[in-house]
């Protein structure tokens, strides 16, 4: 539990956790209040205007996110999240009382949400690197997993909260609330201790800066497959706002409370992943692709769940496989990536992540409509197995990588990276040497009570952390027993004498 929760122990973190907490849980309120507001008050049921909402909140980030990589990489990142939270909380708090006011309309709806998704453009490549600045690189992938803790106990909260409020007060106080939200996040920012952030070397004002971070990811494959694997999930898959709404209304005839209940229900599982991602030190690419495998046969299964309850159970395990891989990917490529790059990096993934949803809401939006709530899951579900499996096999072939599969040991499946390949042929090459110099530093036995050595065998490391593996040593104590003469000694080398 120690491990899990490591980052807390530094106050800057804990303020900007507790401050974050407090804004998500806002955030998702108005995630679902706005979908509810175009889905039921603005259109008739149209899920292609709820896509075409939630494309233009993200599709800013196509435009804008490579110049706020740069950004984040020149300026102090904690003034920049003070601007951009307030930005954040100002539209909240006009569309709020566009609706209380009665003067909504659907443009209305697409004007503020292209706008929220112009200052979340800027302000993301700067939130995700500012959890760098304040822990120190060796708790970097736990702060990364409880970020998304966060991130995902407010999405327990948020929808299930918002769900309610909107049966009862309506979608105007909800956004409302979401603006009053931001003070927690900026008071966390002003109450930080700027001398216990890390100290970052900022990068100085010149050309070229946005295509060095495009070469600088090219010539690294690892970023590559993290970024195309990513790309396809979110672009197909990860468009829960519009399918649990679509599923909610058309496919079980339930109201806002049970579409709220559906996101927070899916943040048990989200939940569920961002702490397991918070105890691993080492982020793999591996870890990217099974879990976009996993999300892929999950989602898949909760497409075809007959009943609203038991598609409610089973986003849980979509929740947990969905998290997992966009943690394990953003940890990966903060912790890979060189710190005066690391702001033009992200925004490049995040361009991959965010962007994608402008082209993929409308098209799972037309899907809905055309061909039924189901396949606007099935969809992502499809794309997520296909573009895991090409990764896998591409992983394969281009990185010499082994899989191995051992009926009588475990872990059954093993996935060996060339490094750790090569490591266990040294061990195994090291081990062999042990042998045949133990066997070398022996007398032979020429008669029956000639020699006799003692029974111990020596050890040696195992790689990946496996318990040591055992050298046996050649023995011939049964005579000295049966005659009961003392042991003889081994004979003295060279190299025993050192």
């Amino acid at each position: 539990m120690r491990n899990t929760f490591a980052s807390l122990a530094y106050r800057n973190y804990r303020l900007w956790f507790a401050g974050a907490l407090v804004a998500n849980v806002g955030t998702w309120m108005q995630r679902v209040a706005q979908d509810w507001l175009v889905l039921t008050h603005l259109t008739d049921d149209s899920g292609i205007a709820v896509g075409i909402t939630t494309a233009l909140q993200f599709a800013p980030a196509l435009f804008l996110s490579a110049w706020a990589g740069v950004l984040a990489d020149r300026v102090d990142r904690r003034k920049l999240l003070m601007a951009t939270q307030g930005g954040m909380g100002v539209l909240a708090a006009g569309l709020g009382l566009l609706v209380l006011g009665g003067h909504a309309q659907l443009w209305h709806v697409y004007v503020f949400a292209g706008l929220l998704g112009c200052v979340s453009a800027i302000d993301a490549p700067a939130r995700q690197t500012f959890v760098a600045d304040m822990v120190p690189p060796e708790r970097l992938p736990n702060a990364v997993g409880l970020n998304s803790a966060s991130f995902n106990a407010a999405r327990m909260i948020g929808p299930g909260v918002a769900g309610l409020l909107i049966a009862w007060v309506g979608t105007g106080w909800v956004f409302l609330i979401n603006a009053v939200s931001f003070a927690a996040t900026i008071g966390a920012l002003m109450a930080m201790r700027t001398r216990d952030l890390q100290p970052v070397e900022r990068t100085s004002r010149g050309k070229g800066q946005i295509r060095e971070g495009l070469r600088y990811v090219r010539n690294r494959t690892d970023l590559l497959v993290v970024m195309a694997v990513v790309g396809v999930v979110s672009t197909f898959g990860l468009n829960f706002q519009l399918t649990s709404a679509v599923m909610a209304r058309t496919e079980f005839g339930k109201g806002p409370g049970e579409y709220g209940i559906l996101g927070s229900i899916l943040a048990i599982g989200s939940l569920t992943g961002a702490l397991m991602a918070a105890r691993r030190e080492r982020p793999r690419v591996r870890l990217v692709i099974a879990s976009a495998l996993g999300f892929g046969v999950a989602a898949g299964a909760m497409a075809l769940m007959p009943t609203y309850e038991l598609y409610a159970l089973a986003t849980i395990p979509v929740g947990f496989a969905s998290l997992t891989m966009l943690t394990a990917a953003n940890a990966t490529i903060q912790v890979s990536t060189d710190p005066q790059m690391r702001g033009r990096v992200m925004s490049i993934y995040l361009i991959v992540f965010l962007g994608a949803t402008p082209i993929g809401s409308p098209v799972v939006g037309w899907v809905a409509e055309q061909f039924g709530a189901r396949w606007s899951i099935g969809v992502g579900a499809i794309s997520a197995l296909l573009v895991a499996g090409a990764a896998g096999i591409w992983a394969i072939r281009n990185w010499n990588v082994e899989v191995r599969y051992r009926l009588l040991s475990r872990p059954h499946l093993q996935v060996l990276w060339p490094h750790e390949a090569e490591e266990r042929r040294r061990t195994a090459e090291a081990l062999r040497q042990q042998e045949a110099s133990d066997s070398t530093t022996m007398r032979p036995a020429t008669t029956r009570n000639a020699l006799c050595v003692p029974t111990a065998s020596a050890s040696a490391p195992s790689a990946n952390g496996a318990p040591p593996t055992a050298i046996p040593t050649p023995t011939d104590a049964t005579p000295c027993a049966l005659s009961g003469r003392a042991p003889a000694a081994r004979s003295t080398s060279a190299t025993d004498s050192g």
